[in-house]
């Protein structure tokens, strides 16, 4: 594999990255690999990002006589470094900050091995939930938002799933927290495991779930949360020995819809899907129908 020269000064054991510090994916960071490393939203993209105004193959970094180079790739909005807009090879120095869309901006760096160990571990921290290592609420409903902005500016499908886990308070009185603590980082593991990696999946309260699913119908939303169902309710969940039952609930809700108006309607309608099914008898998938 072709990897980003080292930095320039002294020689030093240190790698290219980009590293996220506005936008849906803040803190996430990017070793640049590859003689080209393309930044957009699309299939072909690298480093995919998925914030509203950024185009599909929106700009590059190039290796150019071991130095990296900007380079816009035509897009929309325009590719800004520290500020000005890159018309042509923008060499880049530590410290650089790359604007790509609306609100994403990106810093250029050199870090070595204890750097991005360390890096990694703040982003994991900051985003992810400490128990079930799925992404924690904030970052849901940040991640929703600018979904939301996009499929209503693109005309594009989104669908939520929403899910809770049926009579969770009685798996803690009857075999403990600690039972309820293993059986949602399960849980977490086994559907995360059964997502697309584009998809969103994160802890939104204390057993309830919800999955944002980019580009996706409710038609697809409601076979994606079906395929959820059917995997928990199959799998044997066991806990010291002791065999716990489990299914959970789920609702789905998604775009178009003309009645939804922002984010939090979708998470109502779809938070009113999953009450029906919970209603209705559990252990099933209740879709809102516009």
């Amino acid at each position: 594999m072709f990897e980003a020269p080292l930095a320039p000064e002294g020689g030093k054991r240190d790698r290219a990255y980009l590293v996220v510090l506005a936008g849906s994916s803040v803190g996430e960071m990017y070793k640049i690999e590859g003689e080209k490393t393309i930044i957009g939203r699309g299939q072909k993209a690298q480093i995919r990002l998925l914030d509203d105004g950024i185009s599909r193959e929106h700009a590059q970094l190039v290796i150019v006589n071991d130095r990296i180079v900007l380079q816009d790739l035509g897009s929309t909005n325009g590719t800004y470094c520290n500020g000005l807009k890159v018309e042509a090879n923008k060499e880049l120095v530590d410290g650089d900050k790359i604007l790509v869309g609306s609100t994403t901006i990106l810093k250029f760096t050199y870090h070595d091995n204890l750097d991005e160990i360390f890096q990694k571990q703040m982003y994991e921290s900051a985003l992810r939930d400490g128990l079930t290592k799925a992404f924690n609420k904030k970052y849901f409903t940040d991640r929703l938002e600018s979904e939301f902005t996009f499929a209503i500016r693109h005309v594009a499908p989104l669908t939520l799933v929403l899910f809770d886990i049926d009579h969770f308070k009685k798996v803690n009185d009857t075999y403990g927290h600690q039972a309820g603590d293993h059986v949602l980082s399960e849980i977490a593991a086994l559907l995360t495991g059964a997502l697309r990696a584009e998809d969103v999946f994160a802890r939104y309260g204390g057993e309830e779930f919800g999955v944002i699913c980019r580009g996706s119908d409710v038609m697809q939303g409601q076979i994606v949360a079906e395929r959820m169902r059917k995997a928990v309710a199959q799998n044997k969940f066991v806990f010291e020995g002791t065999h716990i039952p489990l299914t959970i609930s789920v609702g789905v809700a998604g775009l178009p819809d003309p009645a939804v108006k922002d984010a939090s309607e979708l998470v109502s309608l779809a938070d009113q899907a999953l009450y029906k099914s919970k209603h209705g008898g559990r252990n099933q998938v209740t879709v809102h129908k516009p």
